[in-house]
Protein backbone atom coordinates (compact mmCIF):
# COMPACT_ATOMS: atom_id res chain seq x y z
CA UNK A 1 0.00 0.00 0.00
CA UNK A 2 2.80 2.42 0.92
CA UNK A 3 4.56 1.77 -2.39
CA UNK A 4 1.35 2.65 -4.23
CA UNK A 5 1.06 5.90 -2.27
CA UNK A 6 4.62 6.79 -3.24
CA UNK A 7 3.85 6.17 -6.92
CA UNK A 8 0.67 8.27 -6.78
CA UNK A 9 2.53 11.08 -5.01
CA UNK A 10 5.26 11.17 -7.68
CA UNK A 11 2.60 11.22 -10.39
CA UNK A 12 0.94 14.14 -8.58
CA UNK A 13 4.24 16.06 -8.59
CA UNK A 14 4.67 15.45 -12.30
CA UNK A 15 1.13 16.09 -13.54
CA UNK A 16 -0.37 18.61 -11.10
CA UNK A 17 2.71 20.36 -9.71
CA UNK A 18 4.67 20.17 -12.98
CA UNK A 19 7.94 19.43 -11.17
CA UNK A 20 11.00 18.72 -13.30
CA UNK A 21 12.08 15.18 -14.08
CA UNK A 22 15.22 15.57 -11.97
CA UNK A 23 13.34 16.91 -8.92
CA UNK A 24 10.96 13.94 -9.10
CA UNK A 25 13.92 11.54 -9.34
CA UNK A 26 15.38 13.04 -6.13
CA UNK A 27 12.02 12.79 -4.35
CA UNK A 28 11.86 9.15 -5.43
CA UNK A 29 15.33 8.46 -3.99
CA UNK A 30 14.37 9.99 -0.64
CA UNK A 31 11.15 7.96 -0.49
CA UNK A 32 13.12 4.80 -1.34
CA UNK A 33 15.41 5.46 1.64
CA UNK A 34 12.37 6.03 3.86
CA UNK A 35 10.80 2.78 2.61
CA UNK A 36 13.94 0.83 3.54
CA UNK A 37 13.62 2.11 7.08
CA UNK A 38 9.90 1.24 7.22
CA UNK A 39 10.72 -2.29 6.03
CA UNK A 40 13.34 -2.66 8.78
CA UNK A 41 10.72 -1.59 11.34
CA UNK A 42 8.02 -3.76 9.68
CA UNK A 43 5.72 -0.77 9.20
CA UNK A 44 3.28 -1.41 6.35
CA UNK A 45 0.39 0.92 7.25
CA UNK A 46 0.84 4.62 6.47
CA UNK A 47 -1.49 5.52 9.33
CA UNK A 48 0.95 3.95 11.81
CA UNK A 49 3.59 6.56 10.96
CA UNK A 50 3.51 9.19 13.67
CA UNK A 51 5.88 11.80 15.10
CA UNK A 52 7.80 9.14 17.05
CA UNK A 53 8.44 7.01 13.94
CA UNK A 54 9.63 10.04 12.01
CA UNK A 55 11.99 11.11 14.81
CA UNK A 56 13.43 7.60 14.91
CA UNK A 57 13.88 7.71 11.13
CA UNK A 58 15.88 10.94 11.39
CA UNK A 59 18.03 9.35 14.10
CA UNK A 60 18.53 6.43 11.71
CA UNK A 61 19.82 8.82 9.03
CA UNK A 62 22.22 10.52 11.45
CA UNK A 63 23.40 7.14 12.72
CA UNK A 64 24.48 6.24 9.20
CA UNK A 65 26.35 9.56 8.85
CA UNK A 66 24.02 11.26 6.40
CA UNK A 67 25.03 14.91 5.95
CA UNK A 68 22.79 17.66 7.33
CA UNK A 69 22.00 18.78 3.80
CA UNK A 70 20.80 15.26 2.85
CA UNK A 71 18.72 14.96 6.03
CA UNK A 72 17.16 18.35 5.33
CA UNK A 73 16.26 17.25 1.80
CA UNK A 74 14.69 14.04 3.15
CA UNK A 75 12.64 16.09 5.59
CA UNK A 76 11.50 18.37 2.77
CA UNK A 77 10.45 15.35 0.69
CA UNK A 78 8.51 13.80 3.57
CA UNK A 79 6.93 17.15 4.40
CA UNK A 80 5.57 17.36 0.83
CA UNK A 81 4.52 13.69 0.88
CA UNK A 82 2.54 13.88 4.14
CA UNK A 83 1.02 17.20 3.13
CA UNK A 84 -0.22 15.45 -0.02
CA UNK A 85 -1.64 12.54 2.05
CA UNK A 86 -3.45 14.97 4.34
CA UNK A 87 -4.79 16.94 1.36
CA UNK A 88 -6.10 13.73 -0.20
CA UNK A 89 -7.70 12.78 3.16
CA UNK A 90 -5.61 9.60 3.33
CA UNK A 91 -4.43 10.59 6.81
CA UNK A 92 -6.33 12.69 9.36
CA UNK A 93 -3.34 14.46 10.92
CA UNK A 94 0.02 15.38 9.42
CA UNK A 95 2.88 14.13 11.67
CA UNK A 96 5.46 16.20 9.77
CA UNK A 97 4.12 19.47 11.17
CA UNK A 98 6.06 18.75 14.37
CA UNK A 99 9.36 17.96 12.64
CA UNK A 100 11.91 20.75 12.30
CA UNK A 101 14.72 20.83 9.77
CA UNK A 102 18.30 20.93 11.13
CA UNK A 103 20.07 24.26 10.84
CA UNK A 104 22.52 24.13 7.97
CA UNK A 105 25.94 25.69 8.11
CA UNK A 106 25.82 28.68 5.79
CA UNK A 107 28.35 28.29 3.00
CA UNK A 108 29.04 31.27 0.79
CA UNK A 109 28.87 30.36 -2.89
CA UNK A 110 32.11 30.39 -4.87
CA UNK A 111 32.34 33.47 -7.06
CA UNK A 112 34.71 34.15 -9.94
CA UNK A 113 36.44 37.50 -10.23
CA UNK A 114 36.41 39.49 -13.48
CA UNK A 115 39.69 38.04 -14.77
CA UNK A 116 38.69 34.44 -13.98
CA UNK A 117 35.30 34.72 -15.70
CA UNK A 118 36.81 36.36 -18.80
CA UNK A 119 39.44 33.61 -19.03
CA UNK A 120 36.76 30.91 -18.91
CA UNK A 121 34.40 32.64 -21.37
CA UNK A 122 37.22 32.91 -23.91
CA UNK A 123 38.23 29.23 -23.86
CA UNK A 124 35.80 27.78 -26.49
CA UNK A 125 37.06 27.73 -30.08
CA UNK A 126 34.40 29.75 -31.88
CA UNK A 127 35.67 28.65 -35.31
CA UNK A 128 33.93 25.29 -34.74
CA UNK A 129 30.20 24.50 -34.36
CA UNK A 130 30.63 22.91 -30.92
CA UNK A 131 32.87 25.76 -29.79
CA UNK A 132 30.24 28.30 -30.82
CA UNK A 133 27.60 26.36 -28.89
CA UNK A 134 29.83 26.04 -25.81
CA UNK A 135 30.56 29.77 -25.94
CA UNK A 136 26.82 30.52 -25.95
CA UNK A 137 26.21 28.13 -23.02
CA UNK A 138 28.83 29.81 -20.82
CA UNK A 139 27.89 33.35 -21.83
CA UNK A 140 24.16 32.72 -21.43
CA UNK A 141 24.49 31.44 -17.86
CA UNK A 142 26.83 34.26 -16.83
CA UNK A 143 24.91 37.01 -18.68
CA UNK A 144 21.43 36.00 -17.52
CA UNK A 145 21.88 33.85 -14.40
CA UNK A 146 19.59 31.07 -15.67
CA UNK A 147 19.61 27.63 -14.09
CA UNK A 148 20.85 24.70 -16.18
CA UNK A 149 17.36 23.14 -16.14
CA UNK A 150 16.03 26.42 -17.58
CA UNK A 151 18.83 26.75 -20.13
CA UNK A 152 18.16 23.38 -21.75
CA UNK A 153 14.44 24.26 -22.05
CA UNK A 154 14.92 27.53 -23.96
CA UNK A 155 13.25 27.33 -27.37
CA UNK A 156 14.10 29.50 -30.34
CA UNK A 157 10.61 31.00 -30.07
CA UNK A 158 11.38 32.15 -26.50
CA UNK A 159 13.98 34.65 -27.70
CA UNK A 160 13.06 38.22 -28.66
CA UNK A 161 16.13 39.24 -30.65
CA UNK A 162 15.14 42.85 -31.18
CA UNK A 163 14.49 43.50 -27.47
CA UNK A 164 17.35 41.20 -26.36
CA UNK A 165 15.20 39.27 -23.91
CA UNK A 166 14.34 35.63 -23.32
CA UNK A 167 11.25 34.04 -21.77
CA UNK A 168 12.43 31.55 -19.16
CA UNK A 169 10.24 28.78 -17.74
CA UNK A 170 11.44 28.23 -14.19
CA UNK A 171 10.46 26.12 -11.18
CA UNK A 172 6.77 25.33 -10.92
CA UNK A 173 6.34 26.27 -14.59
CA UNK A 174 6.59 29.98 -13.69
CA UNK A 175 7.70 32.29 -16.47
CA UNK A 176 10.03 35.25 -16.15
CA UNK A 177 11.98 37.49 -18.49
CA UNK A 178 15.79 37.70 -18.56
CA UNK A 179 17.73 40.28 -20.52
CA UNK A 180 21.04 40.09 -22.36
CA UNK A 181 23.54 42.48 -23.91
CA UNK A 182 25.62 42.91 -27.05
CA UNK A 183 28.24 40.27 -26.14
CA UNK A 184 25.70 37.44 -25.92
CA UNK A 185 23.88 38.87 -28.94
CA UNK A 186 27.05 38.52 -31.03
CA UNK A 187 27.69 34.97 -29.81
CA UNK A 188 24.06 33.97 -30.40
CA UNK A 189 24.12 35.33 -33.95
CA UNK A 190 27.27 33.39 -34.80
CA UNK A 191 25.94 30.15 -33.29
CA UNK A 192 22.47 30.43 -34.86
CA UNK A 193 23.72 31.41 -38.30
CA UNK A 194 26.61 28.97 -38.43
CA UNK A 195 27.29 26.34 -35.76
CA UNK A 196 23.77 25.31 -34.88
CA UNK A 197 22.71 24.88 -38.49
CA UNK A 198 25.69 22.55 -38.98
CA UNK A 199 24.85 20.50 -35.88
CA UNK A 200 21.14 19.83 -36.46
CA UNK A 201 20.11 16.97 -38.73
CA UNK A 202 16.36 17.52 -38.39
CA UNK A 203 14.15 20.39 -37.13
CA UNK A 204 14.62 21.11 -33.41
CA UNK A 205 12.78 23.75 -31.37
CA UNK A 206 15.46 24.11 -28.71
CA UNK A 207 18.28 26.64 -28.68
CA UNK A 208 21.03 24.42 -27.29
CA UNK A 209 21.59 21.08 -29.02
CA UNK A 210 24.03 18.24 -28.51
CA UNK A 211 26.52 16.96 -31.10
CA UNK A 212 23.71 14.95 -32.73
CA UNK A 213 21.51 18.02 -33.12
CA UNK A 214 19.01 16.99 -30.44
CA UNK A 215 17.89 18.76 -27.26
CA UNK A 216 20.68 18.66 -24.70
CA UNK A 217 20.30 17.49 -21.08
CA UNK A 218 21.40 19.26 -17.87
CA UNK A 219 24.04 16.56 -17.42
CA UNK A 220 25.25 17.29 -20.94
CA UNK A 221 25.77 20.95 -19.97
CA UNK A 222 27.79 19.94 -16.91
CA UNK A 223 30.02 17.67 -19.00
CA UNK A 224 30.57 20.44 -21.56
CA UNK A 225 31.66 22.88 -18.86
CA UNK A 226 34.03 20.28 -17.39
CA UNK A 227 35.52 19.71 -20.85
CA UNK A 228 35.92 23.46 -21.47
CA UNK A 229 37.75 23.86 -18.14
CA UNK A 230 40.03 20.94 -18.99
CA UNK A 231 40.79 22.44 -22.40
CA UNK A 232 41.65 25.77 -20.78
CA UNK A 233 43.79 24.08 -18.09
CA UNK A 234 41.61 25.55 -15.33
CA UNK A 235 42.64 23.63 -12.22
CA UNK A 236 39.77 24.59 -9.92
CA UNK A 237 36.24 23.22 -9.93
CA UNK A 238 33.57 25.32 -11.66
CA UNK A 239 29.93 24.26 -11.91
CA UNK A 240 27.10 25.87 -13.88
CA UNK A 241 25.85 27.15 -10.53
CA UNK A 242 29.18 28.94 -10.00
CA UNK A 243 28.45 31.00 -13.12
CA UNK A 244 24.97 31.77 -11.77
CA UNK A 245 26.46 32.82 -8.42
CA UNK A 246 28.96 35.00 -10.24
CA UNK A 247 26.20 36.67 -12.28
CA UNK A 248 24.27 37.59 -9.12
CA UNK A 249 27.30 38.82 -7.19
CA UNK A 250 28.65 40.91 -10.06
CA UNK A 251 25.21 42.51 -10.46
CA UNK A 252 25.11 43.48 -6.77
CA UNK A 253 28.74 44.63 -6.77
CA UNK A 254 27.93 46.98 -9.62
CA UNK A 255 24.92 48.60 -7.99
CA UNK A 256 21.92 46.37 -8.75
CA UNK A 257 19.28 46.21 -6.01
CA UNK A 258 18.42 42.91 -4.34
CA UNK A 259 14.83 42.85 -5.63
CA UNK A 260 15.96 43.13 -9.26
CA UNK A 261 18.50 40.32 -8.82
CA UNK A 262 15.80 38.20 -7.13
CA UNK A 263 13.51 38.61 -10.15
CA UNK A 264 16.27 37.86 -12.65
CA UNK A 265 17.30 34.72 -10.76
CA UNK A 266 13.70 33.54 -10.38
CA UNK A 267 13.89 33.22 -6.58
CA UNK A 268 10.50 33.04 -4.87
CA UNK A 269 11.85 34.41 -1.61
CA UNK A 270 14.10 37.42 -1.16
CA UNK A 271 15.85 35.57 1.68
CA UNK A 272 17.24 33.10 -0.87
CA UNK A 273 18.84 35.95 -2.80
CA UNK A 274 20.26 37.55 0.34
CA UNK A 275 23.12 35.04 0.54
CA UNK A 276 24.75 37.02 -2.26
CA UNK A 277 24.82 40.14 -0.10
CA UNK A 278 27.23 38.30 2.21
CA UNK A 279 29.61 37.87 -0.71
CA UNK A 280 29.24 41.53 -1.66
CA UNK A 281 29.60 42.65 1.95
CA UNK A 282 32.87 40.75 2.24
CA UNK A 283 34.14 42.61 -0.80
CA UNK A 284 33.02 45.92 0.71
CA UNK A 285 34.82 45.06 3.93
CA UNK A 286 38.07 44.35 2.09
CA UNK A 287 37.78 47.60 0.12
CA UNK A 288 37.17 49.56 3.32
CA UNK A 289 40.07 47.99 5.22
CA UNK A 290 42.46 48.64 2.35
CA UNK A 291 41.39 52.17 1.41
CA UNK A 292 40.03 54.11 4.38
CA UNK A 293 42.67 55.86 6.55
CA UNK A 294 40.96 54.58 9.72
CA UNK A 295 40.36 51.14 8.27
CA UNK A 296 43.82 50.21 7.06
CA UNK A 297 45.57 47.39 8.84
CA UNK A 298 49.02 48.27 10.18
CA UNK A 299 51.66 46.08 8.61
Amino acid sequence: MIDELFINFLKYLKIEKNYSKYTIINYGKDLKTFKKYLDIEHITNIKKIDYKVLRQYLSFLYEFDYEKKTVTRNISTLRSFFKYLHKEDIIKTNPMTLIESPKLDKKLPKVLNNIEIEDILNIPDITTPLGQRDSVILELIYSTGVRVSELVSIKLSDIDYSAKKIIITGKGNKERIVLYGSVLEEKLNLYLNDGRSRLIKKPCDYLIVNHNGNKITPRGIELIIDKVLKTGHINYKISPHTLRHTFATHMLNNGADLKTVQELLGHESLSTTQIYTHVSNERLRNVYLNTHPRGRINK
